[in-house]
């Protein structure tokens, strides 16, 4: 069937994390669930061993017809009844009661969702590891590489594009920690039975679900939380502050390649249907597109949280596309980012004619702070204003305006204007902040590596 997937899916998502999101990748994901949940019953000795060996042998995804479990899943608002069904027909008889003993159709979704954002996120974890050690060479390089600083949209003071970097580098490493902390201990194993209890499985449903998670390396719950929904909630949390993170990279690249600043542009830029000279920062482009679709449904997943007594209806039934969408779209938006990152072309002169561009005037306040030991501060902040205005006035500089002023020369020396005028003397801590980034980036990766 063509779906509009087809024609706009490439832009919102990659191979790896299409793949890793695919019905067929959720069919095998529950059918995986299945498999361990019959292994570990066989450990425990519930079951026959001969029976957990028919069911894995069974349980693969190209055995089973995955439109057909979602068609007939519409009449039961569960895939999982039409592949219990379905797996149950393969086996041979004597295995055939074993298949989903104890289980829930709830628990096998929900725990085939912990291995599916398990499996998705590794791609992504990937992407923004790269995109991190891309921030980190940029803000090495550019450690002192003078630029200036905008805030509100207008020339602010000195800095550097280091320490730019640095700020990409940080908020980088500090989404991803966040991730890889609720994959490493929120993505957790659901086994309850219809209503929380595993009542079916005796005095042995406790350890049935220690098996399980110890199988299928999730963590295990203290108890089920069919409607405890704090993991998915966490879990869109973390992925709408790293979706968030990458926006942010996007918005700045896009805001330095535009063409009256031009200190930045994508190595591999598009062009326009309509206008031959342009070079667009596509990949920053999709970056946006992604990312911006991203909190609705962060918000849809935490609007589904209150769920009624032991077992919801509807409410966790809702969770299942948003949460799909949102780690695909979570995927592209960091492949592209690493992509960006990796191909980021910096243009220095630029940033130094941008930060010449008002005459210096944005030194004004270092300027100031050199006349306030002798005019006191209320003079001398006026003095530099009256200082400012004929710098715009006449289209001269700073330091000139300084240098002709006989007030200011009363009381400062040449070298001291030239002090006061200089960016790269008032960067502040911009070099330590710098090294504090990476310095933590290292840590951070080494931590990795163990």
């Amino acid at each position: 069937m063509d779906t509009p997937d087809g024609l706009f899916g490439p832009m919102f998502s990659t191979p790896a994390t299409t793949a890793a999101l695919s019905g067929q990748a959720w069919l095998q994901a529950m059918l995986d669930v299945e498999n361990a949940l019959a292994r570990v019953q066989a450990r425990a000795g519930l079951i026959p061993e001969a029976a957990a060996e028919e069911i894995a042998r069974h349980c693969h995804a190209e055995y089973f017809d995955a439109a057909s479990i979602g068609e007939r899943a519409a009449s039961s608002a569960t895939p999982v009844i039409a592949l219990v069904r379905d797996l149950t027909a393969l086996v041979d008889e004597p295995a055939a009661p074993y298949v989903h003993r104890g289980a829930t159709s709830q628990d096998i979704v929900d725990t085939a969702a912990m291995l599916v954002v398990r499996r998705s996120t590794d791609p992504v974890l990937a992407d923004l590891r790269s995109a991190a050690e891309q921030c980190a060479g940029l803000a090495g390089r550019h450690r002192d590489t003078l630029m200036v600083a905008r805030s509100l949209l207008q020339q602010a003071l000195p800095t550097t594009f280091g320490r730019k970097c640095a700020g990409w580098l940080t908020a980088l490493t500090e989404a991803t920690a966040g991730l890889e902390r609720v994959r490493r201990e929120r993505l957790a194993v659901q086994f309850g039975g219809p209503a929380g209890t595993l009542a079916s499985l005796g005095a042995d449903g406790v350890r049935v679900s220690g098996l399980l998670a110890e199988e299928l390396g999730l963590t295990e719950p203290v108890v089920p939380w069919h409607t405890d929904r704090n993991r998915v909630g966490e879990l869109a949390g973390v992925l709408g502050t790293v979706a968030g993170t990458l926006g942010k990279i996007a918005l700045d690249v896009k805001l330095h390649a535009q063409t009256e600043v031009g200190e930045l542009a994508e190595g591999a830029s598009g062009g326009s249907s309509a206008m031959p000279h342009k070079r667009n920062p596509v990949r920053s482009v999709v970056i946006t597109a992604t990312t911006q679709r991203v909190p609705t449904l962060v918000s849809g997943l935490l609007a589904a949280m209150p769920q009624e007594h032991e077992r919801a209806a509807g409410a966790w039934q809702s969770e299942w596309e948003p949460l799909i969408e949102l780690l695909r779209l979570v995927g592209a938006a960091a492949a592209a980012t690493r992509e960006l990152l990796a191909d980021l072309r910096v243009h220095t002169d630029r940033m130094r004619s941008n930060l010449d561009l008002t005459g210096g005037v944005l030194m004004a306040e270092n300027a100031a702070s050199a006349l306030m030991e002798a005019l006191g501060r209320t003079r001398a902040q006026d003095l530099i204003t009256e200082v400012s205005h004929r710098v715009v006035e006449r289209s001269t500089t700073l330091r000139a305006e300084l240098l002709a002023d006989s007030s200011v020369r009363a009381v400062l020396s040449e070298q001291d204007i030239l002090a006061a005028t200089e960016p790269a003397d008032y960067l502040g801590s911009a070099g330590a902040f710098v090294d504090r980034a990476l310095d933590a980036h290292a840590q951070n990766a080494g931590g990795n590596d163990q």
